[in-house]
């Protein structure tokens, strides 16, 4: 099965909280500026008109039986300990794809040449827009599984843990997503337009054990200031709504 939804008159459902864009901006309860505040509201509306946001998602079975890692449908093979573990259990897995689209990209290589105080906020609000249509898709898979019993994992992305980021490029053709959504990906793995993501999320008839994330299974460890500054990070605290 796989889905293409396109949903570019979200407006203003696509969801971007302001207070993940200021705790992403380093904000820790400081008196705020009247006009960053303007400046942050500013962004979001802007990243809601310019965004045109699409998902695809196909289900696929799981062959636990070769040797060389899980393998998802014909052929898109999973290699590393982190994958296994997410998906123990499961029996199905839907491989997620999802983009902004190319204007959010542009807007902020635009602003980076003229306001890069803009640009930053920009960039940080189409993050969370990003995190917040990946949601919706989880939820509409959630909802899709549930009628046929099963329970679904959080998301799992390529270059979680030891899970290869060099998989982009496999995950975007076994779904059709360039086509399909007009996703792809540079021979660094990086994805385009930038503000994309792909993922896979595990579908079982078990009760499953709520995965407890942590920042070792994060491929934003290295840099991430929330760890370096010993912040739980909103994946740590497990409070998207």
């Amino acid at each position: 099965m796989c889905h293409n939804k396109e949903i570019s008159k979200w407006g203003e459902r696509l969801k971007i909280r302001k207070s993940e864009v200021l705790r992403y901006l380093g904000y820790k309860g400081q008196k705020l500026d009247e006009r960053l505040v303007k400046l942050i509201e500013d962004c979001i509306k802007e990243i809601q008109k310019i965004a045109n946001p699409h998902y695809i998602y196909q289900e696929c079975r799981i062959d636990w039986r070769q040797k060389k890692g899980i393998v998802l449908g014909k052929d898109l093979v999973l290699s590393g300990e982190d994958i296994k573990h997410h998906l123990k259990g499961c029996d199905k897995c839907f491989v997620l794809a999802a983009t902004l689209g190319p204007e959010v990209d542009r807007q902020i290589k635009n602003y980076q040449l003229v306001d890069m105080t803009r640009a930053v906020i920009l960039d940080t609000c189409a993050s969370e827009a990003i995190e917040g249509v990946c949601d919706d898709a989880q939820r509409e898979i959630e909802k899709i599984m549930m009628q046929k019993g099963y329970n679904i994992t959080s998301r799992f992305s390529p270059g979680y843990g030891d899970l290869p980021i060099h998989l982009q490029l496999k995950i975007l053709s076994y779904i059709n997503a360039p086509s399909k959504i007009g996703l792809t990906s540079t021979r660094d793995s990086l994805l385009i337009p930038r503000k994309s993501v792909t993922a896979f999320i595990g579908c079982s008839k078990k009760v499953l054990q709520k995965e407890e994330k942590s920042c070792n299974s994060c491929n934003a460890y290295e840099f991430c200031k929330f760890r370096k500054e010993t912040i739980d990070c909103e994946c740590i605290q497990g409070n998207r709504e």
